[in-house]
């Protein structure tokens, strides 16, 4: 009897340490799947799913900076076809969308095809671009926080703006400008090409994207023709800067 006692309490303790110790490793493998692994730089939560969102305002709503003809077409036409070629490609390659978050995917996109590249790029882009600008007239401007880090970083607004409108007109052909939040927490300013950006691990450049110009031509062409950097100028009169704050405040 006593050796039965004996054995049941044995049990019970190796049980409970067992179960202690599955859940101490559930708890700290959960962690490390949410992208919390201990030290290093944090990220914003990726905000963009994988399906096109409503655009947040009307066609018109950027003019005259943004033609409401080249606004509807830009968001049913292209950033619709981006959404729905990401849908294909996730689905032949077996990507699990309710484990992997889009910036997830981004970061080992070298992983999978040219298309999942091009239209996870596309996708995540255009989305964010849109949340980027509001009506002309409902402008603010940078935060404190960030206007410090944009004078220590660049010097002054001046300077960033200057920096940013060379790599956009730069960019030959297609893609983007990016002012960007780096590992060490100092802003940067890069482009892109094509439907690429800087969460990408085939990227030379790499940060979190804190605000970005589209320099595809059917982003501005039926206003401006072939004057990208009137676009470029013109651009910063709808700039979003109360959604960039926010941004900003959750990155660093």
């Amino acid at each position: 009897m006593e050796n039965q006692d004996l054995s049941r309490r044995t049990f019970i303790q190796t049980a409970g340490k067992a179960g202690l110790a599955a859940g101490l490793t559930g708890s700290v493998l959960t962690s490390m799947a949410n992208g919390h692994p201990g030290a290093g730089h944090q990220t914003a939560p990726d905000p963009f799913p994988y399906k096109q969102k409503p655009l947040p305002y009307a066609y018109s709503a950027l003019e005259p900076v943004i033609d409401a003809q080249t606004m509807e077409i830009h968001y049913t036409k292209h950033a619709a076809a981006y959404a729905k070629n990401l849908a294909e490609a996730v689905d032949a390659e077996k990507v699990d969308t309710n484990r992997v978050s889009l910036e997830e995917l981004l970061a080992s996109i070298s992983r999978y095809s040219i298309k999942m590249r091009n239209n996870a790029g596309g996708h995540y882009n255009h989305s964010l671009f849109w949340e980027l600008m509001t009506a002309p007239g409902n402008t603010t401007g940078p935060s404190a926080a960030l206007t410090t880090a944009i004078q220590k970083d660049f010097g002054s607004m001046d300077a960033l703006k200057t920096k940013f409108n060379s790599a956009a007109i730069g960019r030959f052909g297609s893609g983007w400008a990016w002012v960007i939040l780096k590992k060490d927490n100092k802003l940067d300013v890069v482009s892109t090409p094509n439907q690429d950006n800087t969460l990408m691990d085939i990227s030379e450049a790499k940060g979190q994207p804190l605000f970005g110009i589209d320099v595809w031509e059917h982003a501005y062409y039926l206003k401006y023709q072939n004057k990208r950097p009137d676009y470029i100028n013109a651009w910063w009169s709808v700039i979003n800067w109360d959604y960039i704050n926010n941004r900003y405040g959750k990155l660093i």
